[in-house]
């Protein structure tokens, strides 16, 4: 019998949570899960990515503020479409755990991905008052690190019982490393065989901190400007920040060594183009880029926060201290005085993908979850049946 799962989020659009349910829609077999995806907000373009099923969306355009009217919507959406569990995800849509208790629905996960700027390390007592609230109405837990499965077992008090953590996987055929001369992708003339490109993806928004990066760039050329001379820096991706950084390389002279192309869609061909990719986040769940960048073959710099710390090591890359941009100078700097490490480590950052990450197993470890909620709930109300006849 197929089990029909809702996901709730806040909003459906480019990031690596999405990224991460897409491939679980593409990967979990149709004949044991049909999916909805509920975002209380809107969703986008990027729903079109998941091709091995079909998924209904619903959007619930959700206003700003402490309105009330969404639950409403959602009430009567639950109650019309009566799934066999609600899978919601992240604080932002942790109050549909609410909504779906009073809908009837008995069997629920609820999956952290990482925490906002508002609230690096999970210590706001308003948040956290929510999160314990909702905790008796939440079957089971999925962390995607093992950072946010202690903060949730520790801070919110979740018990080891309803805890799952879960990695992220990867596409290790999509995203693989180069063979041969750099691909194209980068614009003319930009790079040649002899560059070292630094790159980064991700939202240009503030946990992402790009100005650190950017900060950290232009001090690599001041501290030493010959070998910096044969880098560019590449940050693929959208947001406020986006412009603000590239007002601080117009001011530091560095425009023709950088490319702020914005968001794209051809992410694993232009990952085949670095050398070097970097993160510079000021915190993480699990980062889908780290994933997609070891895949592909390509040491990783990275902050020491959150996930980050669980999937980078000295043998594939180097972490920083977050905001710290003479740091991650240092770091970039390193790469180029011993150009070899960056073949060493991009081999064994290879390896490592292929060993822990891959999407099958991810996948299944949330099947598994499903089925061990499902299988509780239906349990529980078969006992009730038989002793109610």
């Amino acid at each position: 019998m197929t089990a029909h799962v809702v996901h709730i989020v806040h909003r459906f659009d480019t990031g690596g949570m999405e990224n991460g349910m897409v491939n679980l829609f593409n990967t979990l077999s149709a004949e044991r899960f049909r999916h909805t995806v509920v975002a209380l907000t809107d969703y986008g373009d990027f729903r079109h990515r998941i091709r091995a099923q079909h998924v209904d969306f619903h959007a619930l355009h959700r206003a700003p503020g402490r309105g009330l009217g969404w639950t409403r919507k959602l009430w009567r959406l639950l109650r019309d479409i009566r799934p066999d569990l609600v899978h919601t995800r992240n604080l932002a849509a942790l109050e549909a755990q609410f909504v779906a208790a009073a809908a009837g629905i008995r069997a629920t996960v609820h999956g952290e991905h990482g925490r906002d700027v508002f609230d690096l390390y999970g210590q706001n007592w308003k948040y956290n008052l929510l999160r314990r609230a909702a905790r008796p109405f939440v079957s089971n837990y999925i962390a995607v690190s093992r950072d946010l499965e202690t903060w949730l077992r520790l801070q919110i008090g979740v018990p080891q019982r309803k805890l799952h953590q879960i990695y992220n996987g990867v596409d290790g055929e999509k995203f693989h490393p180069r063979t041969g001369d750099r691909p194209e992708g980068l614009p003319a003339g930009f790079a040649d065989a002899d560059s070292r490109v630094f790159g980064s993806v991700g939202r240009m928004v503030e946990v992402k901190d790009y100005p650190t990066l950017v900060e950290a760039y232009i001090r690599l050329h001041r501290q030493a400007p010959a070998l910096a001379g044969g880098t560019r820096l590449v940050i693929v991706g959208e947001g406020l920040a986006r412009a603000a950084c590239q007002r601080r390389l117009d001011a530091a002279g560095l425009a023709r060594f950088v490319w702020l192309p914005g968001e794209r869609h051809d992410i694993a061909e232009l990952m085949r183009t670095f050398d070097v990719f970097v993160l510079p986040s000021k915190n993480e769940g699990i980062s889908n880029t780290i994933l997609e960048a070891l895949a592909t073959g390509l040491p990783v710099i990275a902050t020491a926060v959150g996930g980050n710390v669980e999937l980078v090591d000295s043998g594939h890359g180097r972490l920083v201290r977050a905001g710290d941009a003479a740091d991650m100078a240092q770091a970039l700097l390193e790469y180029l005085e011993a150009p070899e490490t960056i073949r060493v480590q991009g081999d064994a950052a290879r390896r490592e993908a292929q060993a822990r990450f891959s999407i099958p197993a991810m996948a299944e470890a949330y099947a598994t979850v499903y089925d061990h909620t499902l299988g509780r709930w239906n349990a529980g109300n078969s006992r009730e049946n038989s002793t109610g006849t």
